[in-house]
């Protein structure tokens, strides 16, 4: 029934990117669906932060086409990127840890009444919904974000994302420097948002969380899409076979 409802969200055509003698992105390829989560996969400097931050608006590409639900574009800017729905969640999530969290949530979009006063209780009405409708457990609305766990900030920072507009959700490492329970409730939590419907790409080097999360791994080496395949069919060692280019997944 789920692959029967995926769509087409995003596509990626021939986009490169160079940097003087450098080439970063070499005409790279990608198709991103809802209700899929697309794992990202290469070494250091194979390209994957590049072709994020291309996505994100934060880097311009030399060529090719970025399509957004039939849409196409040479190129984003971050503002364009958050109202078509592309939101990336960043290793250091960019909260603001003394601050609450439906303050985080609404951080520069904030709600007012009378043309002047911010809305408080709008927020927290708002962000309490935000998080029983995504199943995300915290302490209190009103708790101070340095005050949560890893999973938990990680929720907070998905919350922002899907509140303004996420349609594609990208986690950039998602449980970088997570203790084993804080990176459980995390890997649950972006689990839960393919089955609901989002598209999510997640960026890790970390092999077993890609295998446990991902319907599609797509291997990105020296700026070149080497392959996309489906999790079912590969073994981590046929992917790391791929990364490091030492041999071909057979067709």
């Amino acid at each position: 029934m789920a692959e029967i409802e995926k769509k087409l969200f995003l596509q990626v055509c021939d986009i490169k990117k160079s940097y003087g003698h450098v080439e970063a992105l070499r005409g790279v390829d990608l198709d991103v669906y809802t209700r899929e989560i697309l794992a990202i996969v290469g070494d250091n400097g194979a390209g994957k932060s590049t072709l994020i931050k291309t996505l994100a608006g934060v880097i311009a590409p030399d060529g090719g086409k970025i399509i957004v639900e039939g849409q196409a574009y040479d190129k984003l800017n971050p503002r364009q990127a958050l109202d078509l729905g592309i939101s990336t969640v960043y290793q250091d999530l960019s909260l603001v840890n003394c601050r609450d969290i439906a303050t985080n949530i609404f951080l520069g979009r904030e709600p007012v009444k009378y043309k002047l006063f911010v809305d408080k209780k709008k927020m927290v009405q708002e962000a309490v919904a935000l998080f029983e409708q995504l199943n995300i457990n915290i302490p209190s609305i009103h708790a101070q974000v340095g005050q949560l766990s890893g999973g938990q900030r990680q929720g907070v920072a998905v919350a922002r994302a899907i509140k303004f507009g996420g349609k594609l959700l990208v986690f950039d490492e998602p449980t970088a420097a997570m203790g084993v329970q804080e990176t459980e409730a995390a890997l649950s939590l972006i689990s839960s948002l393919g089955k609901q419907g989002y598209a999510v790409i997640i960026i890790s080097h970390n092999l077993h969380q890609v295998f446990s999360l991902a319907q599609r791994i797509c291997v990105i080496r020296q700026g070149r899409v080497v392959d996309t395949v489906a999790t079912a069919d590969v073994t981590p060692n046929q992917v790391v076979s791929l990364i490091t280019g030492a041999a071909q997944v057979p067709a």
